[in-house]
């Protein structure tokens, strides 16, 4: 008589493998949801900076002032690029689950400066005690900076 090998796993191997499992998606779903927020900020700090940077670019060789203003006075709605005979030159769309605050709008003059005597910022955050806080402001000059840190 030939004695087969036996194939598969046992019931108790079967369990412990599931039981690893949900330990290590316990432990590591709340991390991910933290990465995730984080990611959305980071997002939404990258589109608003190449936005402004967009503007500026777009007043120098317009030679005439271009807008950067939120939809429906809420930048979470996401803003438009105008130029001054209101022409939309880009539209960005809302961001979910992300606090913007900022000025009421961003003008840049044709030489690429600002059209105001205070520097103004925005601040990017989201729910979570790990995420990071994003702040843009813009020099005078009209040169947008960010950091990862809340806005002084």
């Amino acid at each position: 008589m030939v004695m087969r090998r036996s194939r598969g796993f046992t019931v108790p191997e079967i369990l412990i493998v599931v039981t690893v499992l949900a330990v290590l998606l316990g432990a590591g779903i709340p991390a991910f949801a933290e990465f995730i927020r984080n990611q959305r900020v980071k997002s939404a700090s990258f589109d608003l900076f190449s936005t402004l940077v967009q503007a500026r670019s777009e007043a120098i060789t317009r030679n005439a002032n271009v807008t950067v203003a939120p939809v429906s006075s809420v930048w979470t709605n996401g803003w438009t690029v105008t130029d001054a005979g209101g022409t939309v030159i880009r539209t960005t769309d809302a961001v979910p689950n992300i606090t913007i605050s900022g000025p009421t709008s961003v003008v840049f003059r044709s030489s690429g400066r600002l059209n105001a005597s205070t520097m103004p910022t925005f601040q990017l955050s989201a729910t979570g005690s790990t995420v990071t806080i994003r702040c843009i402001s813009i020099d005078l000059s009209g040169r947008p900076n960010t950091k990862a840190a809340a806005c002084s």
